[in-house]
């Protein structure tokens, strides 16, 4: 059984100098044995991480790993320019497959102002439909958020205005992407589904509380759903408040199957192939 992970912060492997390969070795131990790299950093500065331990990264033992590139909605504010120039060189790249986590987040007091937030998104999509790249959605609402937080944001719906933005600019070039870590509804799956996007679902599809997310996954189209990590965020049960790391994303492949009334075999040759179909530039070196 051979599982892709959609969604790791590989760069965040960093308290050792061998902690990166040792995540990995686990990984492919394990039976994941590609990863997508998000390229976020911490911040623009240090977007092109992920680009560098993807083209780094080979030799038995070791998943294939490709990479994203994108300026997260809480670093909207360093969108400048310059880094929207090293954004698209670094999305021309081969082994980059996708940009993002780009969109919108409403959840902390201390993000940018919506109105930055959405310039910042437009500008991301449409420097991906200029490369021809899939795009890769963070959304976030103010709905769980601070009490500030909330005063801040106001009324605003992170969901709404994410979709919106979608509609408008993205949903006419028909190069899709992925709702990373899906945290909505069944109706806001039923748009995204509708726009083109993968619903990709993380650690927290296991948790007691995430009824909604888990009535999402068994809705969705068998040939529309990815698994990931968030790695090292978000340990699915039983691991949770572990630091995560790509190998477990075996845990939330088995939830999600069991949900479906499928096996865990099945759930990773549909997902593996799902992520093929949206990247296809993947499947010769998934071959190897």
């Amino acid at each position: 059984m051979s599982l892709i992970d959609s969604h790791a912060h590989l760069d965040f492997y960093n308290e050792t100098p061998t902690e990166r390969d040792e995540v990995l070795r686990r990984a492919y131990a394990a039976g994941v044995h590609a990863i997508l790299a998000i390229g976020i950093g911490d911040g623009p500065a240090t977007m092109h991480q992920a680009l560098e331990i993807a083209t780094s990264t080979a030799g038995a033992g070791f998943p294939q790993v490709y990479a994203s590139a994108g300026i997260h909605p809480q670093e909207a504010a360093h969108a400048t320019p310059e880094a929207l120039d090293k954004l698209a060189t670094l999305g021309a790249h081969e082994r980059c497959i996708a940009v993002g986590e780009i969109g919108l987040d409403y959840y902390h007091f201390d993000n940018p102002d919506t109105a930055t937030q959405k310039q910042v998104f437009i500008a991301q999509m449409r420097l991906a439909a200029k490369i021809r790249k899939p795009i890769l959605i963070h959304c976030r609402t103010s709905e769980l958020a601070t009490p500030q937080a909330k005063e801040k944001f106001g009324e605003a719906d992170a969901w709404e205005d994410l979709l919106a933005l979608i509609d408008e600019h993205w949903t006419p070039y028909a190069l899709g992407g992925i709702m990373h870590c899906f945290s909505g509804t069944v109706d806001q799956a039923e748009r995204s589904l509708a726009a083109g996007f993968y619903l990709s679902f993380a650690g927290n599809l296991t948790y007691p509380k995430a009824q909604a997310i888990r009535d999402a996954s068994i809705a969705a189209p068998s040939d529309r759903i990815l698994v990931e990590t968030d790695a090292p965020f978000l340990a699915p049960i039983p691991l949770r408040g572990q630091r995560n790391e790509p190998a477990f994303v075996t845990h939330t492949a088995a939830a999600l199957a069991e949900l479906r009334g499928i096996s865990p075999e099945e759930l990773a040759t549909r997902t593996t192939e799902n992520f093929k179909n949206l990247f296809p530039t993947t499947r010769e070196t998934l071959k190897r």
